[in-house]
């Protein structure tokens, strides 16, 4: 779901979705909602992401509007940015990602004034931007990195191995 996700494969991603308990008897999880929230997030069917998280048998959290949040701002949709935004400062007041989002659906539609003033609830709640991160897992472990990352004790490796990573992908002609 996730791959038809990035690569904007709609329908196959609902047939997918659909086939799991239609052909195979399994019950899609949370993270599958989530999953088919962003695939249609991400298509520009927002409205049909808002009516997933409405009637899927499980109750949304943060991140399942969060998801949506996202496609609001990827699509300009102020409107339903604002409502969506609404129900995740319900859900997790203390969570920046929505103010964020938020501020830059305004900022991006020519909304200064608003996104000045979620901003500034940022401010006075003491909330900041979390730095970007990726996790992977290796033999049972969970590695975490994080952007500007000048502590982790393998940073020089790190970044030796993705410069000689993005060398082959040059030469690679990508």
């Amino acid at each position: 779901l996730s791959a038809c996700s990035h690569a904007g494969l709609v329908d196959e991603g609902r047939c997918f979705f659909f086939s799991m308990s239609r052909d195979h008897a399994v019950s899609p999880t949370l993270e599958h909602y989530h999953c088919m929230i962003d695939l249609l997030g991400r298509a520009g069917r927002l409205e049909e992401g808002e009516e997933l998280i409405i009637t899927m048998p499980y109750e949304p959290v943060a991140i399942t509007w969060i998801t949506l949040l996202g496609a609001c701002r990827m699509h300009f949709d102020v409107e339903r940015g604002t409502r969506v935004a609404e129900r995740v400062f319900g859900l997790d007041p203390d969570n920046a990602a929505p103010y964020v989002l938020l501020s830059n659906i305004y900022a991006a539609t020519g909304n200064l004034e608003d996104a000045a003033n979620i901003r500034k609830i940022m401010w006075n709640k003491g909330l900041k931007k979390q730095l970007g991160c990726s996790c992977i897992e290796v033999k049972n472990r969970v590695r975490e990195f994080f952007v500007e990352d000048e502590i982790h004790p393998q940073k020089g490796e790190i970044y030796d191995e993705l410069q000689r990573l993005s060398r082959r992908m040059e030469e690679a002609g990508y």
